[in-house]
């Protein structure tokens, strides 16, 4: 296969541990900067310029998108999706991972555990937002933020009150989340690829520091996990649409409880504390990505791009009939009917008339009537037959 990264740069750990793999598995890998791409758009041929000339044939494409350039990367990634190139992630999953309260609203509407969470843009109900987290400690995070960034604890009432208000003032959006006292800082790593779990860590917060982001100084050691967790962790990366992802779960009472999921996650900590190749991995999923859609054709699992596909012709509804012009053909047999019957009506009134004059009174007034009702009832009979045949 012909593989491109997408990483700003091939020095990072992560990065170049994936070019390795597919090397040696035979595959061509080229690593190009997200920020390097420009994206062409014209009727119904999207397409990518990389400097002054069209990109090279790629077969797979990796992301490797940091938080910094999460916009115009998830671009990119839905450019080669809409080329109908497979993609480690597309960018719908991408973007619904890294909004903390969207991937908050997914999982808890399949029944999945998180910390009890509020999101407010005001300093009204704070209280009793407050409370429904369980009080203080509580843990304020930024709605957008990776590696432990933009996570903080507020230990009392007040200091929540004077961090909210910082925050809101600098136009953030937060997310109040209760804090989960008897994890004592630390969590465990899940490492999805293709909805399997194949590493797994559980990492430790450092002294004095709640978060156990192994960038913030937190330390890993390998730990397996029970049934109910992989499960867990399986659904969430199914839940978010992801192919590759770390999910990160505190070890509650009542069992895991999703934090957070990393749709870029880094290799180095999972790799060196687990013994588990998991760069080979992702790798061999990819292969496995590329055999599928080459069978099927070149079909987007991005959802934007099924939206964009469905025909615009109106489908007919074959339970839906036509409406019936039966109505319409008995109202005008009808009127005709009236209108028979209205001038028999009139011809028989003028019958008595014409008779006097030739008979005697008597005699001619029984005729009349009797003409006049036979006319009646004809046409009434013609009337009816007339409507049941419309």
């Amino acid at each position: 296969m012909r593989i491109l990264v997408l990483s700003r740069n091939i020095h990072l750990y992560s990065t170049s541990r994936i070019v390795l793999a597919a090397r040696a598995r035979g595959h061509e890998v080229t690593v190009v900067d997200p920020l390097e791409f420009q994206l062409v758009l014209s009727k119904g041929r999207p397409s990518l310029m990389l400097g002054n000339g069209p990109i090279p044939e790629v077969d797979l494409v990796i992301p490797r998108i940091g938080a910094s350039i999460t916009n115009y990367g998830l671009a990119v990634v839905r450019q080669f999706d809409l080329m109908g190139i497979p993609v480690l992630n597309n960018a719908v999953a991408i973007a619904r991972s890294r909004d903390k309260l969207r991937a908050m609203q997914l999982l808890t509407r399949r029944d999945v555990d998180v910390p009890r969470t509020v999101c407010a843009k005001s300093p009204a109900g704070l209280t009793s937002a407050l409370s429904f987290v369980g009080g203080t400690p509580a843990i304020v995070k930024l709605q957008q933020g990776a590696q432990g960034i933009g996570t903080m604890i507020a230990e009392t009432p007040q200091a929540l009150t004077s961090l909210l208000e910082t925050l809101w003032a600098m136009g953030q959006d937060i997310i109040l989340q209760e804090y989960i006292s008897e994890s004592k800082g630390r969590d465990i790593r899940a490492f999805v690829v293709g909805g399997k779990v194949i590493a797994s860590m559980r990492r430790q917060a450092k002294a004095g520091e709640f978060r156990s982001n192994l960038h913030r100084g937190g330390e890993g050691v390998a730990v397996g996990l029970d049934r109910e967790y992989a499960r867990t962790a399986v659904l969430a990366a199914k839940i978010m649409g992801l192919d590759v992802c770390g999910v990160d779960m505190l070890e509650g009472r009542d069992g895991p409880k999703v934090l957070e999921i990393n749709s870029s996650p880094g290799l180095e900590g999972i790799e060196r504390t687990s013994g588990v190749d998991v760069a080979t991995a992702l790798i061999k999923h990819g292969e496995k990505l590329f055999a599928a859609r080459t069978m099927r054709g070149a079909l987007s699992p991005d959802s934007e791009v099924s939206t964009d596909r469905v025909p615009l012709e109106p489908v007919p509804n074959p339970r839906k009939r036509a409406p019936s012009r039966a109505p319409t053909a008995a109202k005008t047999a009808a009127k005709t009917a009236v209108k028979t019957v209205t001038a028999k009506k009139t011809a028989a009134k003028a019958a008595p008339k014409t008779a006097t004059k030739t008979a005697p009174k008597t005699v001619a007034k029984a005729p009349a009537k009797t003409a006049a009702k036979t006319a009646v009832k004809t046409a009434a009979k013609t009337a009816r037959k007339t409507a049941k045949t419309a």
